[in-house]
């Protein structure tokens, strides 16, 4: 029997609540995305993902307005109580204020939230910046906020290139009761062999940590394509450098729609996961994500 799935980062929106899809167009990681400015819905999703073993999926905030953290998490409350999906939801708050937990105090009447994403990621390629430094991840003010997630019982989504994984770590590290994932396995920019060392000597600093995951989402970020060789090289080293048990499948819809099918992208990962038997393919294809987001 085929593997089911949990999809571990999607998107849906609608245009309308997403600031950087009704703005002008700009410079962005995933190249051109005319294609998505536009409402994504769930049924779409639905749709996209029809026969490929999903059965459930972690929703992953989408960047609305800082000031309307809370009305994203409702909605995707609405949604999910309206549909039957998503079953976990991971949503925004600013972790840069002196003290977030208002902001999370207010977020926890929604029975789906799992965690908490704030795109920590910088890269001296202006395009692919979106944090305010690159030591942003030890800021004190974030550290101080991260730090109050485990009173919550909230994990962090971590998004972070490989420059930034030693002071990833960090955070980490002091924050052994708190569950951190790694969004898009570190972020691989290119296959330049320095590029590549760097990449893995990056996930070699945070596989020291227990409470530290990767998610096997995103992958075509940087090359525009659904790549399955690409897709084999980062599954291969991440199974060798962190362990299957600490790996999770994201399709990261609709992102990688502007380039491929969702059967084709877990066509590609399932063939890549498969080299390393049925055991490896359990752990990543569902349950890591089950054990560390708990959907429903």
């Amino acid at each position: 029997m085929m593997q089911k799935v949990i999809d571990a980062h999607f998107h849906i929106w609608r245009q309308q609540d997403q600031p950087w899809l009704v703005g002008p167009m700009v410079p962005r990681i995933f190249g051109h995305y005319e294609p998505i400015r536009r409402d994504y819905p769930i049924g779409e999703f639905l749709d996209d993902q029809k026969g490929s073993g999903v059965e459930k999926a972690v929703y992953v905030q989408t960047n609305w307005a800082k000031e309307d953290f809370e009305k994203e998490v409702a909605f995707l409350q609405k949604t999910a109580e309206e549909t039957g999906w998503p079953h976990a939801i991971v949503g925004y708050a600013d972790m840069t204020v002196d003290d977030v937990r208002p902001q999370i105090d207010r977020l926890m009447k929604y029975k789906l939230l799992r965690g908490v994403r704030v795109q920590l990621h910088w890269h001296e390629t202006p395009a692919f910046r979106f944090a305010a430094s690159a030591d942003q991840v030890i800021d004190p003010k974030v550290r101080a906020n991260v730090a109050r997630l485990r009173d919550y019982g909230l994990s962090f989504d971590l998004q972070l290139f490989p420059a930034q994984m030693k002071d990833g770590l960090t955070l980490v590290g002091e924050n052994p009761e708190t569950n951190f994932i790694l969004t898009h396995a570190g972020m691989l920019t290119g296959m330049e062999p320095e590029t590549t060392e760097a990449w893995k000597a990056g996930l070699r600093t945070l596989s020291a940590a227990p409470n530290f995951y990767a998610k096997l989402s995103g992958l075509g970020t940087f090359v525009h394509r659904n790549d399955p060789a690409l897709i084999a090289y980062i599954i291969d080293n991440a199974i060798d450098i962190l362990g299957s048990d600490h790996l999770m499948f994201g399709s990261n819809f609709p992102i990688e729609k502007l380039w491929t099918s969702h059967a084709e992208l877990i066509k590609a990962h399932r063939a890549a996961v498969a080299r390393h038997g049925p055991a490896a393919e359990a752990d990543i294809l569902w349950n890591t994500a089950e054990r560390v987001y708990r959907p429903v």
